[in-house]
């Protein structure tokens, strides 16, 4: 397990989350969720609000799970939210655009949970293995 890359994945996953809570609208216009004049209509940032939370809220759990069940358990949770929102917004968005960016981002934070969850930590300097003459000139 990569310990250090999910607690990364998880205070981007916070601010992000914060960030998108405070302004929708951020999240809207790519995804295509916004009006002729570029608003997000009141229903559709509400809702938008509630997953950046979600995100947030994973994000932290991320973030402090102490190592090892806990944590791979949040980092679970929080690729089920990704992979969610890639099956969801993918199919659902109203632009083709919309949905190939959600898709795309969505499955991007899960495949980095994945190499976090599956990854081997890096070597330290003292773990390295000593070099051993060839022989060779």
């Amino acid at each position: 397990m990569r310990t250090g890359l999910l607690r990364t994945l998880g205070a981007t996953m916070v601010v992000y989350g914060g960030v998108i809570a405070r302004r929708p609208d951020w999240l809207a216009r790519p995804a295509g969720l916004v009006d002729d004049q570029g608003r997000t209509a009141p229903s559709t940032a509400l809702a938008l609000s509630g997953l950046a939370w979600r995100d947030a809220a994973t994000g932290l759990a991320m973030l402090v799970a102490p190592r090892g069940p806990a944590l791979v358990t949040a980092t679970a949770v929080r690729m089920a939210s990704d992979v969610g929102d890639a099956l969801l917004f993918g199919r659902a968005l109203p632009t083709r655009t919309g949905r190939a960016g959600t898709l795309v981002t969505a499955l991007g934070w899960a495949a980095l949970a994945v190499a976090g969850l599956t990854g081997q930590p890096p070597r330290r300097p003292s773990e390295q293995p000593s070099e051993q003459p060839s022989g060779r000139l």
